[in-house]
């Protein structure tokens, strides 16, 4: 199954940068990556341990109704670096027309530095269920009741 994802290049962004594309032929997820403005293109962009930075992707999308956009964190990168998304996986709505960025946290000891046209992130396009919210007097009882945290004990 496939859907298509149209993407708009911003202006003043590099449009060398590949689009977002997938690594192998059963990824569910499609690199994208970091295009910066011109003056941060030669050094990169510095993140320093345990600070956040909105990384700019250079592109604007169009994703099809009843889909959304997940951007996920690259295990490479968190295993080698501690680099991950503080909100991950960080949702594009369909209806959404503006700048695609990527959040990156690091959690690393050293400070990374974000190189541009690098992979920095997953996407994952995934279809949408919207549900109908309801009030109810009483709910149904199950097994579990109203057991919270770890309430379904240690395997």
């Amino acid at each position: 199954m496939s859907v298509t994802v149209r993407f708009q290049r911003l202006p003043g962004f590099d449009p060398e940068v590949p689009l977002p594309g997938y690594a192998t032929q059963g990824a569910a997820g499609a690199d994208i990556r970091a295009n910066l403005p011109e003056e941060a293109r030669a050094g990169g962009l510095t993140l320093a341990p345990m600070a956040r930075l909105l990384v700019p992707t250079g592109l604007a999308c169009a994703i099809p109704e009843g889909y959304e956009m997940q951007i996920r964190a690259r295990s490479g990168l968190a295993l080698r670096h501690g680099i991950t998304l503080p909100n991950a996986p960080a949702t594009i709505d369909s209806d959404y027309r503006g700048p695609v960025g990527v959040i990156l946290l690091n959690l690393g000891e050293a400070p990374f530095i974000v190189e541009h046209g690098a992979r920095i992130a997953q996407i994952v396009i995934a279809p949408v269920v919207q549900a109908r919210f309801t009030l109810a007097e009483t709910l149904e009882e199950t097994a579990r009741g109203a057991g919270g945290f770890g309430s379904t004990g240690r395997a």
